[in-house]
């Protein structure tokens, strides 16, 4: 008796059509160690695409915790709607725990002092440091293209990312800050939660600004409840003055706290559209 696979195949094929990471094949995903400064190995969750074409990276990069006691204890970053979204747009995407959180442990690197008299520069710097060296590593990779990489950053993270900004790594072709800073939800003398020293924040803001030159998105919403508008405001306007290319898109309240629109899902449609629009817009 002839058996028709006509029936098989077609079922089979509507089955794709319905689920389209079975046809395109799930993202898949690896956690590798990176080598960095002073001997230490970032923990880095890596997603990619199918297939073994060369494709450009994303380096997204994760926020710091208001608790110092919770930073060894965070679990790897995932942003999984930002990450998910650019690996569909046909991107590898790598996070990278920085020296200080998580799994790669060691001694916190980004630690800017006192709040009298902060070195957000610095620890910036030390961010930077990471993320530049999950760029090198991962462009090694086979399956990474040497050009075209971007670089997204959440909170401290984002901080990060502008800080490296400043040192305009070759290949990089645009940044995208979420929310970055640093010295968020501090105790205030007078009471409440702010930030400890803004103006410390703004002038490193200009310090970055007076080097930088890749072109870069800042994304903040209204009810930031770590970086209020009226300071995110003057820190663009400081990192513009002195020479950065700061494209910035202030967005309304995002749920309780905008701080979070970038690791909640419900949060892609406001910042999908002007992260999409920047990256058509890059050369």
């Amino acid at each position: 008796m002839r058996i028709s696979l006509k029936p098989l195949i077609a079922a089979l094929f509507a089955f794709a059509v319905a689920t389209p990471g079975w046809a395109q094949g799930s993202p898949r995903e690896e956690v590798i160690r990176i080598p960095a400064a002073s001997g230490a190995m970032l923990v880095t969750t890596v997603l990619r695409p199918a297939g073994e074409a060369r494709r450009p990276l994303v380096v997204m990069n994760h926020g710091s915790p208001a608790d110092s006691a919770q930073r060894p204890k965070m679990e790897r970053a995932r942003y999984s709607t930002i990450s998910s979204w650019f690996v569909s747009q046909g991107y590898v995407v790598a996070l990278p725990m920085r020296r200080g959180y998580g799994e790669t442990g060691g001694a916190w690197a980004e630690n800017y002092g006192k709040c009298d008299s902060p070195d957000y520069y610095g620890a910036g710097l030390q961010g930077a440091a990471d993320i530049r060296a999950t760029i090198d590593f991962m462009r090694g990779q086979p399956f990474v293209a040497p050009d075209r990489t971007i670089v997204v950053g959440q909170s401290a993270g984002g901080w990060a990312t502008v800080a490296l900004s400043s040192l305009n790594p070759p290949g990089v072709s645009g940044m995208v800050n979420f929310a970055g800073g640093r010295g968020g939800h501090m105790k205030l003398p007078g009471g409440g939660l702010g930030n400890c020293a803004p103006d410390a924040l703004v002038q490193a803001a200009a310090k970055y600004g007076a080097t930088a030159r890749t072109p870069m998105l800042w994304i903040y919403t209204e009810n930031d409840s770590f970086f209020a508008p009226a300071l995110v405001k003057r820190m663009v306007a400081a990192y513009d003055a002195a020479g950065g290319r700061a494209t910035f898109r202030p967005v309304g309240a995002f749920g309780r706290d905008g701080h979070q629109l970038a690791g909640s899902e419900s949060g892609a449609p406001i910042w999908q559209p002007l992260v999409q629009n920047f990256l058509a817009n890059l050369k």
